[in-house]
């Protein structure tokens, strides 16, 4: 089917530099290839989801020019697919229920005899079962060879106790029933690629290939969507931000398209996109 690759925010805060940088980053890789560019809306955690913010998204995406083919996919419509994925493992006796608290699962660890599937009272989180001896090796495509004990990452939870299906178990279904060929996202993923490829397989599903990008920082070495200045992009500011992701992308702008249009941009990074340049680079300083 050729080329298909995606943009998956999740509606917890407007689009941000960072994230620019990931759909930008994705989006000149599909266009450069002549393939397609998805958008899909990670809304499954409604907690944290801000009203209005997926809007907001998509009106930033299409103020920048970055148009997306075909409609808008929601997770929170989606999860008959989730739960018959989940359904699925846990038949081939790869998931078990974790009752451990909160502080403990996030460690990934269980502290008791969750994983010998003994029964307990109360919810209960759902795990994918990996083996402590595994080593899971993949080649991304811009940080070349990867490699991941997975008994360090240890069992990912793909359902929480308040039955939300986790990220893990979902973007792995989605890309799969979208037909994903190209995912192309930040580095701080890169560990999920780990679990991702083992949950494919368990499922019967296609492995993407895999392009991590740098993953925006403050000059101290702070993330920049957890900083004070992950201020909303702004298309009133024109292309500036696209530059911006350009620099960031260390495709070499020239100055001069600071003044353009955000097409005359995308017209340029288009004709100029350089994969090659990304190679081991992992970590990009937000300019001051």
């Amino acid at each position: 089917m050729g080329y298909v690759g995606r943009f998956a925010p999740s509606p917890t805060g407007p689009l941000h530099l960072g994230s620019l940088v990931a759909a930008l980053g994705s989006f000149l890789d599909a266009r450069h290839a002549g393939g397609r560019w998805l958008l899909r809306i990670e809304d499954l955690d409604s907690a944290r989801l801000q009203p209005g913010c997926a809007a907001d998204i998509q009106r930033t995406l299409e103020a920048l020019g970055l148009a997306w083919d075909g409609p808008v996919e929601y997770q929170s419509r989606r999860l008959p697919l989730y739960e018959a994925a989940l359904d699925t493992l846990t038949s081939r006796g790869l998931t078990f229920n974790c009752y451990c608290p909160r502080a403990i699962r996030a460690e990934r660890r269980c502290a008791g005899s969750c994983r010998e599937r003994t029964a307990h009272a109360g919810a209960a989180a759902v795990r994918f079962a990996v083996a402590d001896t595994e080593i899971v090796t993949f080649t991304d495509r811009f940080q070349g060879s990867c490699s991941f004990a997975m008994g360090t990452l240890g069992d990912v939870v793909i359902r929480r106790r308040d039955r939300i299906v986790a990220y893990q178990l979902a973007v792995v279904v989605d890309d799969a029933e979208q037909a994903v060929s190209d995912v192309v996202r930040g580095a701080d993923l890169l560990p999920s690629t780990a679990w991702q490829l083992l949950l494919q397989r368990a499922l019967g599903a296609g492995t993407p290939r895999y392009g991590h990008l740098p993953v925006v920082v403050e000059p101290d070495g702070a993330k920049l969507a957890k900083s004070r200045r992950s201020v909303a992009v702004n298309p009133k500011d024109g292309a500036r931000p696209l530059v911006h992701a350009l620099q960031l992308l260390r495709q070499a702008p020239p100055p001069e398209l600071l003044t353009e249009a955000p097409a005359t941009v995308l017209a340029w990074a288009l004709r100029h996109w350089n994969p090659r340049s990304l190679e081991r680079v992992q970590i990009a300083a937000a300019p001051l």
